[in-house]
């Protein structure tokens, strides 16, 4: 905060009265000890005392340098520097410095003090000293002539825009905080029908059990016919002998298929050569032509083998009858099997009434499985199971999936809820969100609350510089843009990542996110503070202040001379 106007002298250094200084008494808790008209008694020790001509004299008389507001003469001073008078004691003097810097009143703009050392050093300080007092000495003929006016006036258009975005960066903050009030309602509703989804889950779960558990007791008692492997040899080789007839039998029918048509094709160029000899003229004299006439008359000449066509397509037509049919052989008497004695036990029961057959049925079962359960017979391991256990085995493994996803789900909206998202939750509304920035070779990338990243232009694979960690506060002391965009002094909220990509030679890549209000999501700068630990200075609504004009949003950092 200011401490006051002081107005200095803006000419060699010389005595003068109390009168004569020109103090804001109104402004400045210090201005009442220039109001003296004979001795001025130093601001932090008050048991010295000096004549007015001493003020401004170039020279350090009191401890604290309240001698010299107006001079660079006491900016030596600081906790480490020796006791001065020399002739006074440590113990009884208060060396701390009284004044913040050279007041400067720049008007026209804003007033700003200057650090003692930057007073008549032959530099004109107009970020600072607009109107060039700071060198009131001229030192080495430097005459620095009043800018304030045209400071002033592009500070306040400056100001002005600043103080427009601050305002929108206001009331984005105040959407952000209902979009996450909105996000949070959302998973608390999403976690109280979850908790009614998994009761409703574990319900299913122990029925399905149950029916598994029955059903399962029900297959132990069943009574099965051996398997397959176990079947009489001569019926498996029956079966083999009536494959393989099948696949002959198939062929023989393609091929006296294919004789037919090839037999009906040389009927047909028959015909054709026969007609062409009678047709055509012996007088014509065409070598080919004759030379094809006296081809077909020996062909037609030469005997043609005696075949009993009919005969032999009888023969082919028993052949080629499905087995079973007109004394053939009949593969059903090969394949059946021959009855066990568990057959003709459960055979009995056909001659039993039907309530008394369902009664005995179900009694010798529990029987079986009683035994079964006692160890006293073994029980049958067929291989495989019934499809009535598979089916019962599969709504349970379904059941118990459908519980596991809603258990995860839940406890993962849990985590969330109670996850910290910052002040009014509003960072809840940003998470899974991303931000970039160019930067030289890489390009910067923020997603909040996940993790950072570094990309680089040229190709190559992706760089992690962290991962969320915490939410954390940091005190940063930065002199503020004329823009806006940056830290400016105070505590400032900070996001943690860490354990990134591991770095060669050194550790695990971390990052350090301060953020400052702006009006959008941007990242302003990055730098790696060590090797592999990075700081970016990120502006966003999310840490403005609700209202206008709080602290945080005026960017008010005039203090921290």
């Amino acid at each position: 905060m200011f401490v006051g106007p002081l107005f200095p002298l803006l000419y060699q250094p010389r005595s003068f009265s109390a009168g004569e200084y020109n103090v804001d008494e109104h402004t400045t808790p210090v201005a009442k000890f220039y109001k003296a008209t004979d001795i001025f008694t130093c601001i932090s020790n008050p048991s010295i005392a000096i004549p007015l001509s001493r003020l401004n004299d170039d020279y350090c008389d009191c401890p604290d340098g309240s001698d010299e507001p107006g001079t660079a003469a006491c900016s030596y001073l600081s906790p480490l520097s020796p006791s001065y008078p020399s002739d006074i004691s440590s113990q009884l003097v208060n060396a701390t410095l009284a004044l913040p810097g050279y007041y400067c009143k720049n008007k026209g703009h804003q007033p700003s003090y200057i650090p003692f050392l930057a007073v008549n050093d032959g530099v004109c300080d107009y970020d600072l000293c607009c109107d060039g007092s700071d060198e009131w000495a001229a030192v080495g003929g430097v005459k620095c002539e009043n800018k304030c006016k045209e400071i002033g006036k592009e500070w306040k258009k400056q100001d002005e825009a600043n103080r427009k975005s601050r305002s929108a960066a206001g009331k984005r903050r105040k959407e952000l905080v209902a979009e996450s009030k909105r996000l949070r309602k959302e998973v608390e509703d999403r976690i109280q029908s979850l908790q009614t989804a998994v009761e409703g889950a574990t319900v299913r779960v122990r029925d399905a059990e149950a029916v598994l558990a029955e059903a399962e007791r029900q297959e132990r008692g069943r009574v099965v016919k051996a398997p397959e492997k176990e079947r009489n040899k001569v019926g498996v080789l029956a079966q083999l002998a009536k494959d393989r007839i099948e696949e002959l039998r198939t062929s023989l029918v393609q091929t006296r298929e294919q004789r037919d048509s090839a037999k009906a094709r040389v009927e047909e160029l028959e015909g054709i050569l026969a007609t062409f000899k009678e047709d055509y003229n012996p007088n014509f004299n065409d070598e080919g032509v004759k030379r094809a006439v006296r081809s077909w008359e020996d062909y037609a000449a030469r005997d043609k083998p005696a075949i009993a066509i009919e005969a032999t397509d009888r023969d082919l037509d028993e052949i080629v009858k499905p087995d079973g049919e007109g004394g053939v052989i009949n593969w059903s008497d090969w394949e059946k099997e021959e009855e066990s004695d568990v057959d003709v036990l459960y055979k009995i029961e056909e001659y039993l009434p039907l309530p008394i057959r369902n009664w005995v049925d179900q009694k010798l079962r529990d029987f079986r499985i009683m035994l079964v359960e006692n160890g006293i017979i073994a029980a049958h391991d067929s291989g495989s199971e019934s499809k009535v256990v598979t089916d019962a085995r599969n709504a349970l493994k379904s059941a118990q999936d459908s519980e596991n996803n809603f258990r995860n789900e839940l406890s993962g909206h849990k985590d969330d809820l109670g996850k910290d998202y910052g002040p009014g939750d509003v960072f809840r509304a940003l998470k899974g969100q991303c931000v970039s920035k160019d930067s030289g070779e890489y390009t910067y990338e923020l997603c909040w609350f996940d993790k950072t990243t570094q990309i680089p232009k040229k190709g190559g694979g992706h760089t992690g510089m962290g991962n969320f960690i915490r939410i954390e506060t940091v005190t940063v002391d930065e002199n503020l843009p004329v823009d806006g965009k940056g830290l400016g002094s105070g505590e400032r909220m900070a996001l943690k990542y860490e354990n990134g990509q591991h770095c060669w030679s050194g550790p695990n890549r971390s990052t350090t996110v301060i953020l400052a209000c702006a009006e959008q999501n941007e990242i302003w700068k990055i730098t790696e503070e060590e090797k592999c630990v990075y700081r970016m200075e990120v502006g966003t609504p999310a840490v403005c202040e609700a209202e206008e004009g709080a602290p945080e949003m005026r960017g008010d950092s005039k203090d921290e001379l």
